[in-house]
């Protein structure tokens, strides 16, 4: 969740940090604050975004060249000044910002405090300074190593401490950090965002490690307090894929990006003449995958979502059963895996802390364990057998776009890759692959010419909203849901249309309209009758169908038009539409499109 920056280098710290800290507000923007030693240690805090801070540094530019810095996803403790990063021991000569939760935080409070350490926040964050205090003889590495084994959680640390000036302190265990190594200058951080400007030359953190780093030097402990060697790893991204290119906004820039993140998505790895995909990052489980008799998809939220719509991809056409599971309960359960039982973990960031534990879960009963993700060196590609990667880029807004649709791309090649394993004719590849190849130009003809925004002008003060559809759009109707939820803070609910009348349509009436998920596909009769149930109780209806399709305007109160393409593909297309209702009204509403309240990108917590 939160955001953590570190640097130490030849260069003044502050303005590092500060960039940083904006690049990475995404993760969290409750508080925020930072430590710079110079000629003496100055602490900056602030309850709210990253410009409250500015504010209270005002023009106290510190020429200090050592730094630490937080933005926070607040847990334990309200945000506040006192709960805000970074936290000190009793002396205020050690310096410690964190994400991740403390588990035995309680009673280490206490035990401290029967000690004689006065606390000033109510985070579980301020054990750890207290206990390095508590601890230290003068070898700030050393005492940092012992604090490890005490504390229970998940963590990503930035430790520093006055009396040991030249170097800052880093460790991990389940929550994510990366040292960027440049020139004369080390930069720590959450994820590589807030390092490019700075470098490309990176070390990735595995859980259990500790690191020191100085301006020029590093050192690497595993958990056994062992010195072990690390590769510095290059990052492929550029600095202005994490800028707005002139959109308002991040959402809506990746919204458009879209067409251009699906060819990424499927770029080299499309076998017209064989009629199936090639996975690079699946060659050596091919046979294995062969013999697969099931899949279980793992993930949260969206991702979640675009699971959904694999699982009726994976059974339609590569003939494996599928089940979809919250990785959140997943973990939880005494799920009966084999060796002919394959796993899949899908999370933009490959750190999403449930998707993580559940996966460590399968792993000892022997299923075969694959990645979806989209950041490459993430813990999720570490801990997986094998996987594919997404190719899309950062994704900077909270609310995930470009990776909905580029998980389900995946989905769609994965079946194909499996079904010509299997049940699947080369015709039926060959067409599959086709029409996923033509999807960005379809996106790009309707991102060019709609009329969403009238339509959220029109909707925008509705309390709720239902979202309904059938089949393939069925998971769609959660996703427009979740959308219209993160960002603009309206009561949705996704339905199964067939559903509603099962006790839902209760809640219809004039004050409540639906959006229905409505292409003309197999069960698009279906899905009309349940329109005309909603319509006769007085409910406005917004729908979305197939271009050409005419007979909807009969109906519903608002249509939308979307190029035509394959039933199992719909979704990629149906979604556009969903994503810029939830952001036009947002907008509308005067939100904070890619910051919305109480949330963050990367849920690395439990």
């Amino acid at each position: 969740m939160c955001g953590i920056v570190g640097y130490i280098g030849k260069n003044k710290a502050m303005p590092v940090l500060l960039d940083g800290l904006r690049k990475l507000e995404y993760r969290g923007y409750d508080s925020s604050g930072m430590a710079i030693f110079g000629k003496t240690l100055q602490t900056f805090k602030a309850v709210g975004k990253i410009k409250e801070l500015e504010k209270v540094i005002g023009k106290n530019k510190s020429n200090g060249t050592i730094g630490i810095a937080h933005t926070r996803w607040a847990t334990h403790g309200k945000p506040s000044k006192a709960n805000a990063h970074p936290h000190s021991d009793c002396t205020g000569k050690i310096q410690v910002v964190h994400n991740g939760i403390i588990e035995n935080h309680a009673e280490l409070r206490e035990l401290l405090k029967k000690k004689g350490h006065k606390f000033h926040s109510q985070t579980d964050t301020e054990v750890i300074p207290h206990l390095i205090e508590d601890l230290y003889k003068g070898d700030i590495t050393q005492t940092l190593q012992e604090v490890l084994q005490i504390i229970k959680g998940a963590y990503g640390l930035v430790v520093f401490c006055q009396d040991e000036p030249e170097k800052l302190l880093v460790a991990r265990c389940g929550s994510p950090l990366v040292i960027g190594i440049g020139k004369h200058e080390t930069v720590i951080a959450s994820d590589v965002s807030a390092i490019l400007q700075h470098t490309k030359q990176v070390i990735y953190l595995e859980d259990g490690e500790m690191a020191e780093v100085g301006y020029d030097n590093f050192r690497v402990f595993d958990a056994k307090r062992n010195l072990i060697k690390k590769d510095i790893e290059s990052v492929l991204w550029n600095i202005e894929e994490i800028s707005k290119k002139g959109f308002e906004h991040f959402m809506l820039k990746e919204i458009f990006q879209q067409p251009e993140s699906l060819k990424n998505s499927f770029n080299g790895r499309i076998s017209f003449e064989n009629g199936t995909a090639k996975l690079g990052g699946l060659t050596e489980v091919a046979d294995r995958l062969r013999d697969v008799e099931r899949i279980i998809i793992v993930a949260c939220g969206t991702a979640w979502h675009a699971g959904l719509v694999g699982e009726y991809m994976l059974e339609e056409y590569a003939g494996i059963p599928v089940e979809v599971e919250w990785a959140s309960e997943f973990r939880y359960r005494n799920p009966i895996l084999n060796k002919r039982t394959a796993v899949i973990a899908i999370s933009q960031s490959g750190e999403t802390a449930d998707t993580l534990a559940g996966i460590k879960e399968v792993k000892n009963k022997g299923a075969l364990v694959l990645g979806i993700v989209n950041s490459v060196g993430s813990t999720i590609s570490r801990e997986t057998d094998a996987g594919v990667y997404n190719h899309i880029g950062p994704e900077i807004s909270v609310a995930s776009t470009k990776a909905f649709t580029s998980q389900v791309a995946i989905l769609a090649l994965l079946t194909v890759f499996l079904g010509r394993q299997r049940r699947m004719s080369l015709v039926m590849g060959k067409r599959i692959l086709k029409e996923l190849s033509d999807l960005p130009e379809k996106i790009d003809e309707f991102l060019k010419d709609n009329n969403i925004e009238r339509i959220a002008k029109k909707y925008h003060k509705a309390k709720n909203f239902a979202f309904l559809g059938r089949k393939y759009c069925q998971p769609l109707a959660n996703e427009g849901a979740l959308k219209l939820k993160e960002i603009s803070y309206i009561h949705a609910e996704g339905f199964a249309s067939g559903e509603m009348k099962h006790g839902s349509i209760a809640l219809i009436d004039k004050k409540f309209p639906s959006f229905f998920i409505a292409p003309k596909d197999s069960v698009y009769e279906k899905n009309l009758s349940n329109i005309e149930e909603i319509k006769s109780r007085s409910g406005d209806v917004i729908a979305i169908t197939t271009k050409g399709n005419k007979s909807l305007e009969k109906i519903a109160d608002d249509v939308i038009y979307i190029p035509k393409t394959l039933e199992m593909l719909t979704p990629i297309l149906a979604t556009i539409p969903l994503q810029l209702f939830a952001y036009h009204v947002a907008r509308i509403k005067g939100f904070d499109v890619d910051k919305p309240r109480n949330l963050a990108k990367s849920v690395t917590v439990e």
